[in-house]
């Protein structure tokens, strides 16, 4: 008998709840970087979990076609794949389970993209779509010092896990950041360097070049790429193992976040 299929005998993932939320706090916090903070009672259908680098997917519906949310995608697919939502993903920077809201970062960049433009415009009172949460990274105390290496995508991310830190955490913090208007974090350990770059090339340099401390760091790496593959090879040069590591791209240099994701299954999107 031959059997059938891996994917005739594996079952369909059910559909993940949509946490259909209203803006409720619109703050100017840089001049490139809008807080938006949103809740309500849809609150309840996020899954929450304890990672710094918590992250949600956005859910961007054109207007234009007229959808109320929660939107049933497998219906849109099937009949109008053309009118599905646009996905987006962003880090938590706020989360309080308690009042029911939390809050996100959007960096902006001119006109371009698709969320950037929305947190423009967007009033209180505006819907956001989300699911999630995802993430894995937490700073882990015991670890013998800390090297969180970012650009401006993940800046939130790494001041929420500034903010878990233990105040005798010890470390160093190298982030690209072109304009020194945005170069904000929170108030960090006594024991965290903070080290400010102009680019990519100035991130990899920096990483290069750090005087290394004796011990195995836990290492947060996140950011465009090629960029974040570079850095893991000099990560392999200091011997630091897989299991210290969170590592990821945000995002791909001339790649629109679909084409990225689906590139996350290829052998371009791989970082080993």
């Amino acid at each position: 008998m031959t059997n059938p299929p891996v994917s005739e005998t594996r079952a369909p993932r059910p559909p993940r709840p949509q946490a259909v939320l209203t803006v409720q706090e619109i703050k100017d916090i840089t001049p490139n970087l809008i807080r938006i903070k949103v809740g309500g009672d849809g609150f309840d259908a996020i899954s929450p979990n304890e990672a710094t680098d918590k992250y949600v997917k956005l859910m961007f519906a054109d207007p234009a076609h007229g959808l109320t949310p929660p939107y049933d995608l497998t219906d849109l697919r099937e009949n109008s794949p053309e009118m599905l939502p646009r996905n987006r993903t962003y880090t938590v920077r706020e989360f309080n389970e308690d009042e029911k809201w939390l809050s996100l970062d959007f960096v902006i960049h001119g006109d371009e993209g698709v969320a950037g433009p929305w947190a423009k415009q967007v009033q209180p009172g505006d819907t956001l779509v989300m699911v999630g949460a995802g993430g894995k990274y937490q700073p882990n105390p015991d670890a013998p010092w800390h090297l969180l290496i970012a650009d401006h995508t993940a800046i939130p991310a790494v001041s929420t896990a500034l903010e878990a830190m233990d105040a005798e955490a010890k470390g160093t913090v190298i982030a690209a950041v072109a304009e020194e208007a945005d170069r904000v974090l929170p108030v960090t350990p006594a024991g965290i360097t903070v080290v400010w770059v102009d680019n990519d090339d100035e991130l990899i340099a920096a990483v290069r070049g750090l005087d290394w401390p004796e011990g195995t760091p836990q290492v947060f790496a996140h950011g465009e790429r090629e960029t974040i593959k570079t850095i893991r090879k000099v990560l392999k040069e200091h011997e630091v193992p897989r299991e210290s590591l969170s590592i990821s791209a945000y995002w791909a240099r001339g790649r629109a976040e679909d084409q990225f994701q689906a590139e996350k299954r290829e052998p371009i999107g791989k970082i080993d």
